[in-house]
């Protein structure tokens, strides 16, 4: 299946582990989508707020397929720049928690509900939004496809055939491309064993690609928390075990370069010139189309930041109320980590 709508979703038992969520009261509708219709159980979360701030040094972990690439505010460009040794960075004093009351005031606002975790690659410092089940990860899934293939590849990197389907998969979110890779990296086994390697807790890799009333690619079940995307994002910025520089360096270049109507969410306040890695999802979650599951996260580095950010957002009345709701929330996150 190439890029294309998400459509009805399974009956799935789906991982009731605590993260993060921001649930916010029912408000107006946003925009309006072009994906075609999907049935089944939306859900409702009723989650109070809470953010955690943790110490530097400690490490949060957290991530949905996508289609064709639906409308959304151009993102920050995609400069080629690559993270500078943290010895070369001048860390300043730590930061205040960017989940401030501006952002209370802002989720408030919108209608759905909202996890999220930043953390400050300079100071260490993390912090986290909210509490609540894991979400449907949609396209943002392909980040961890693509790092359990390199991982396997015992550093010799991807065949041509593979890199081909990699950029397909990353830069265009092709729906086809990631079901081949899927399969190469070993399926629903695969992404267990490397998300256990890497440290994830709070992830469940989708048990079916074909799945029964689900007329999409399974893999986009796959649910998961924003701390366990930020663990996957680390892999991306910092020097490890899983993932060799090589192969570090060209995930980011992928993640820089995804097709241009596609470079919404945490790209949103950031300006041109800023180095930005990112990979966004979005899936209708009923019939009806009115509870939508949108998620975006990745890299942000310059202009005296850098950090990893992981915003997952369920029961958004349209697809594009969704982006909006993460466009306003990152943008506030680049103002308070400057």
């Amino acid at each position: 299946m190439a890029a294309g709508a998400w459509g009805r979703r399974p009956t799935l038992a789906v991982s009731a582990v605590a993260v993060l969520a921001f649930s916010v009261a029912a408000c107006g509708s946003g925009g309006v989508s072009g994906l075609a219709s999907a049935a089944g159980a939306g859900r409702s979360e009723a989650s109070p707020t809470g953010v955690t701030t943790s110490a530097p040094g400690s490490s949060p972990s957290a991530g949905s397929p996508a289609g064709s690439s639906p409308a959304g505010p151009a993102g920050a460009g995609t400069p080629t720049a690559r993270p500078s040794s943290r010895a070369e960075q001048a860390v300043d004093a730590e930061h205040a928690d960017p989940f401030s009351p501006a952002v209370d005031r802002y989720l408030a606002g919108r209608s759905g509900s909202v996890l999220a975790a930043v953390y400050d690659a300079r100071t260490g410092q993390s912090w986290r939004l909210g509490d609540g089940p894991a979400q449907d990860e949609a396209s943002v899934v392909k980040v961890d496809i693509l790092e359990t293939l390199l991982s396997a590849s015992d550093g010799t990197g991807l065949s041509s055939d593979d890199q081909g389907l990699a950029e397909q998969m990353i830069e265009d979110s092709d729906n086809d491309a990631a079901t081949s890779l899927w399969y190469a990296a070993g399926g629903t086994a695969g992404l267990a064993a490397y998300n256990d390697r890497a440290g994830l807790t709070g992830t469940t890799p989708s048990d079916c690609v074909v799945c029964d009333d689900f007329p999409w690619p399974g893999w986009g079940l796959t649910t998961t928390v924003p701390d366990d995307q930020i663990t996957l994002l680390k892999q991306l910025i910092t020097p490890g075990p899983l993932l060799t520089a090589t192969e570090r360096q060209y995930a980011l270049s992928l993640l820089e370069n995804v097709a241009p109507g596609q470079a919404w969410g945490v790209s949103g306040g950031v300006p041109a010139g800023v180095t930005v890695a990112l990979k966004n999802g979005w899936l209708p979650l009923n019939d009806d189309t009115t509870d939508w599951q949108i998620n975006s996260e990745g890299w942000v580095s310059g202009d005296g930041r850098d950090y990893l950010i992981s915003v997952l957002t369920t029961g958004n009345p349209t697809e594009q109320y969704g982006i909006d709701t993460i466009d306003g929330l990152s943008s506030l996150i680049w103002a308070a980590l400057g």
